[in-house]
């Protein structure tokens, strides 16, 4: 590895140009940049306003007019400039569409992203907490242009919908507090800085000046929760369709590929039965006392028998949320020593993850990026669901796999590591769901391919979290586009209340997370099928290259070769690897 890194490649105009974007791009969007792990735009919050969105969407169209003139020089160039020109029109394209400033939902809007910047922002010097001080004080200015946003898209036309408006108001009101401010993630947060050395130590009261910019913050999450009861939520609609045409879109932006609608559906249904029919076999095999048969019912009662014993199993359980952390960390470890150097090459500055609990309590888990100097390392984020205190191993050994090594970690780690051949932009400044969620999923086959989740535990567990993922891009499609739902839930076209009765009977998530989940779907477009459909391509990919390369194909060699693409929209992967 290291040889490799020596080989630096010489920096192009194609380089500048696509460098030069995301710089601009970070001072135009700072929290994002934080939470990219990109350095010096600690300070300031990002503009969600109507005149911060066309900020953004005139770079891009300046940065795209600018790409014809550039000599386009190698190989690395012309993925450069493919990528850019892919993402940089999507976004075009749907900020055209009215779709950037109508977000209102649980996850990945503005009401999220700007209470969890502070959650990786780094506040153990003066100077950071400086920064940290400054963004805070700047938040409520933040939430104040995002409605102004919403009022805008409302003004054009948009409705919002009523599952949208009401999970977000559920987490602004969480954000501050749910009616004590004291309690607020903010009142809590400033508590624990250590305010020497930074200006507001000069003043008489330092915690009480910190505490004042937390009561602010606190207080501008609570009126826009009231705003959007009083003002978003009565006209609301029933109807969580986006619609097929804005779907397609969705879809191609989060996949990085044209997506055939009707295919996919189709081939949803038939991937999660093929996923249920071996979690039955591994079920029957954990009960030998399960129903046989391949028909709906006795896979489901397999299946659940399955579950039952390793529910019932203590040595597959864990009391607390800070000794389930420690065996993912533990878990985590194994992953990096034992892949490191046989299977991967895992550079020494990736060789750290740190598992982390969240502050929040949605009962996700998530990855973040290392920073690019590393000293704030790539961790993976639980979020623990309220009151829950004992957790199964057997359920989440894949999910280490996934969030970490040889998942989301190494190949996100290992992008930003690539300084020698890749651009600062293709190393932080892309994110591609269908290709990152999607070689996640791959991982996680992967490490079933190379002996790691042999026990029946962790198998069903993998399975069920394919299952899950396969789930989801059958009701996805299925409620945006209108299309027809199965007769087990009635028939009809997909509604919220058919997605929720879809998602219990084949996921075994709980009733909490379940809702959550049901919840992303309606709100977030798109973005839940790129897991499977990434999967999908890197697997088709993978045996494209066997095929061609017969008895001299290396595992290990076309894996270096796609990681080193850095994240890319799937058909750029496709048309690169081939």
């Amino acid at each position: 590895m290291t040889a490799r890194t020596a080989e630096a490649r010489p920096r192009t105009a194609v380089d500048e140009a696509a460098d030069a974007h995301l710089e601009q791009m970070c001072r135009l969007d700072p929290v994002s940049a934080t939470a990219d792990g990109l350095q010096g735009h600690e300070s300031g919050m990002t503009d969600y306003s109507p005149a911060g969105l066309e900020a953004r969407a005139a770079h891009r169209r300046r940065t795209l007019a600018s790409l014809d003139a550039l000599p386009v020089t190698d190989a690395v160039d012309e993925v450069t400039v493919a990528v850019l020109r892919e993402r940089l029109g999507l976004a075009l394209a749907r900020h055209e569409a009215g779709l950037d400033g109508a977000l209102v939902g649980n996850i990945d809007t503005p009401v999220q992203g700007l209470r969890e910047v502070f959650d990786v922002q780094g506040a153990s010097t003066p100077d950071e907490v400086t920064a940290v001080l400054d963004r805070l004080e700047a938040l409520p200015a933040a939430l104040a242009g995002y409605r102004e946003s919403l009022l805008a898209a409302r003004a054009s036309g948009w409705v919002p919908t009523l599952t949208g408006v009401r999970t977000a108001t559920e987490q602004a009101v969480e954000f501050a507090g749910d009616g004590d401010p004291a309690a607020g993630f903010f009142t809590t947060f400033v508590d624990g800085l250590d305010l020497t050395g930074t200006p507001a130590a000069a003043a008489a009261d330092p915690r009480g000046t910190a505490r004042a910019l937390a009561d602010r913050a606190t207080a501008a999450y609570a009126d826009l929760a009231a705003w959007m009861r009083t003002d978003l939520l009565p006209a609301a609609t029933t109807d969580d369709a986006c619609g097929r045409d804005a779907y397609a879109l969705h879809s191609q932006y989060f996949v990085g590929d044209r997506v055939d609608l009707d295919e996919t559906y189709a081939w949803g249904l038939e991937e999660l039965a093929r996923i249920e029919a071996r979690m039955a076999r591994v079920g029957r095999a954990l009960d030998p006392d399960a129903p046989t048969g391949d028909d709906p019912e006795p896979v489901a009662a397999a299946v659940a028998a399955g579950i039952a014993v390793l529910d019932a199993d203590p040595a597959r359980r864990i009391e607390g949320a800070e000794a389930f952390r420690d065996w993912m960390q533990a878990a985590s470890d194994a992953a990096v020593a034992e892949l490191g150097g046989t299977h991967f090459d895992i550079p020494e500055p990736i060789r750290t993850l740190r598992c982390r609990l969240a502050p929040s309590s949605s009962g996700v888990i998530y990855y973040t990026s290392p920073s690019e100097d590393f000293s704030r390392p790539g961790q993976m984020w639980w979020s623990v669901p309220e009151g829950v205190t004992s957790f199964s191993t057997w359920r989440e050994t894949s999910t280490v796999y996934h969030e970490g090594v040889p998942g989301h970690h190494l190949q996100i780690g290992q992008t930003a590591w690539n300084a020698a051949r890749l651009n600062r932009y293709r190393r932080y400044g892309v994110w591609v769901s269908g290709h990152g969620e999607g070689w996640a999923l791959y991982a996680e086959r992967l490490m079933e391919e190379l002996g790691y989740l042999d026990e029946p535990g962790d198998l069903m567990g993998m399975l069920d979290a394919h299952a899950l993922r396969a789930a989801r891009v059958v009701v996805d499609i299925g409620v945006h586009c209108r299309l027809p739902a199965p007769a087990e839930v009635g028939g009809g076209t997909w509604d919220a209340a058919k997605v929720l009765a879809f998602m219990t009977a084949h996921t075994r998530m709980g009733g909490a997370s379940t809702r959550f989940e049901t919840e992303r779907y309606l709100t977030w477009p798109g973005q839940a099928p790129s897991y499977k459909l990434g999967e999908r391509v890197w697997l088709a990919l993978r045996e494209d290259a066997r095929r061609r390369d017969g008895a001299d194909f290396d595992l290990a060699a076309w894996h270096r070769r796609a990681l080193d693409l850095g994240s890319v929209p799937l058909d750029v992967l496709r048309k690169a690897l081939a």
